[in-house]
């Protein structure tokens, strides 16, 4: 599953300036909501389901990185933002780091395949240290796109 298929470019926050983690994650659903992938009437809930499963265990993953998520039925197929936060955000991470990366994915209920093979993909993609550094070093939406296309070409 390519990366480009699901993170939605009108989502990307590439300046994300908040100072925690629900703050960090209203707002990637906000831009969800702002790219039309989500209605704005499931928002708070959707953000009530991302910070659910982060009191099973954090999703910031180390490395400045955090890969929160949920399944819900508002969204028909898999959906996916990308904020960068330069300053860093608080996230409970589990080396105990800021995080400055972060992937929030959004998939059906009825689609859990899809949800693992998007996580696959994403960590996956994560793994790279050229990737991640590239990534936080883009400006636009626009420069995440092209960097998400080069990765899913194998082109870095």
């Amino acid at each position: 599953m390519k990366l480009a298929e699901f993170v939605i470019e009108d989502a990307i926050l590439t300046d994300l300036a908040v100072d925690s983690k629900e703050a960090a994650i209203r707002a990637m659903v906000n831009s969800l909501c702002k790219a039309g992938q989500i209605a704005s009437d499931n928002a708070d809930n959707i953000v009530a389901a991302i910070m659910k499963r982060e009191e099973l265990g954090s999703t910031g993953i180390g490395r400045g990185i955090a890969v929160p998520h949920t399944k819900h039925p508002s969204v028909d197929s898999l959906v996916a933002t990308i904020a960068l936060a330069s300053e860093g955000v608080e996230f409970q991470s589990l080396d105990g780091e800021d995080v400055f990366i972060m992937f929030l994915l959004i998939s059906p209920p009825d689609r859990p395949g899809d949800h693992l093979r998007g996580l696959e993909s994403i960590s996956r993609h994560l793994k790279n240290d050229d990737f991640c550094s590239f990534l936080r070093q883009s400006n636009s939406p626009g420069d995440v796109m092209e960097l998400l296309r080069e990765a899913d070409d194998d082109r870095l």
